[in-house]
């Protein structure tokens, strides 16, 4: 138990740290309630590290959880609304953990209305904001078919002023992995929580809730697969090579359209044409460094080589550059 708790003490020291540093430069310009947005992306990072500790038994997929969730393109982009809209994001994943940990044996059933507290949540801040009329996100602000590129592309994304709906690029080989041991496992209930929020993001406003706040719900799971997915790329044998690989391929992939994206761009005449072709190059070479992580431990895993240390200083050290340039970038852009 103490262990845990110096472990999750050290990330929230780490987590605290880097947001500091991505809203320092802002501080000058700050009202009182803007200190919340660093406050957020702690809370938020740190209660995602706590939630996915039920599933991810490692330190570097539980912490890598917490940064993709917290220091991620949806909960910066949050900053552009009211700077409460980032506490009710922030308060999410504290808000699964009493069904995540809580009830067992004869009271697992309480786990299914233990479930609904982070939906009620969502609910209740928007009626009582309302009333004080606060509307921290306009109403008619959803997702849409368009807002899915910043998948892909979180940066063009955040040029183009789109829905930050995505995560950074290399948390993406994470998350395919991530996906693959949900299905496996088949774990239903949190394949119903994901498409409940994904499916809500979508629709038009109901009860005054603005309806891309749904998002945060299936955002918060597959920040949780992604460190599911770091952890397992860790410690992969020679039986998951074949997923490695598929992952390897994925990133290789998505490193050779932005690439195209890019040369389409900058065969513009028009500047902003230029700009995004820089970004798009910039893309491309973040896709590139994961497919290499991701190519040098399907070899590993193909030798049977078992270097954890070793497959743990590449993975992690490529996805932090990707979280801490994204982040700064789409700080910059926003703030």
């Amino acid at each position: 138990m103490s262990k845990n708790l110096d472990k999750l003490v050290a990330a929230g020291i780490i987590y605290a740290g880097f947001a500091i540093y991505l809203y320092q430069p802002q501080f000058r310009h700050f009202d009182r309630l803007d200190y919340l947005l660093p406050v957020n992306l702690c809370l938020a990072a740190s209660g995602c590290y706590v939630l996915s500790r039920r599933w991810v038994a490692g330190f570097a997929g539980s912490f890598f959880a917490g940064a993709v969730y917290g220091f991620g393109p949806f909960i910066l982009g949050l900053a552009k609304f009211h700077s409460t809209t980032g506490l009710l994001a922030a308060t999410i994943p504290w808000l699964f953990c009493p069904a995540v940990f809580g009830p067992k044996l004869k009271w697992r059933w309480l786990r299914v209305p233990l479930s609904c507290l982070p939906f009620f949540a969502i609910l209740l801040f928007f009626q009582t904001s309302a009333r004080f009329h606060l509307f921290a996100i306009p109403v008619q602000t959803k997702l849409n078919l368009v807002d899915l590129a910043g998948l892909l592309v979180p940066l063009v994304a955040v040029k183009r002023n789109l829905t930050l709906v995505g995560f950074y690029h290399i948390p993406i080989a994470a998350l395919i992995i991530g996906f693959s041991m949900l299905f496996a496992a088949r774990r239903f209930g949190v394949m119903i929580i994901f498409s409940l929020g994904l499916i809500l993001s979508f629709c038009n406003s109901s009860f005054n809730v603005s309806p891309v706040i749904w998002l945060v719900i299936p955002v918060l799971c597959c920040s949780v697969l992604i460190g599911a997915g770091v952890q397992e790329l860790i410690s992969s044998g020679f039986a998951d090579r074949k997923w490695v690989l598929a992952t390897t391929v994925i990133m290789t992939a998505c490193s050779v359209v932005t690439l195209l994206a890019a040369a389409k761009y900058a065969g513009s005449f028009v500047e902003l044409g230029t700009g995004y072709a820089k970004l798009f190059t910039e893309t491309a070479k973040i896709y590139l460094l994961g497919a290499i992580a991701t190519g040098i431990i399907f070899f590993m895993a193909r030798a049977k080589s078992h270097i954890h240390w070793l497959r743990l200083a590449i993975l992690c050290s490529a996805m932090a550059v990707d979280i801490f340039l994204g982040a700064r970038f789409i700080v910059d852009k926003i703030v």
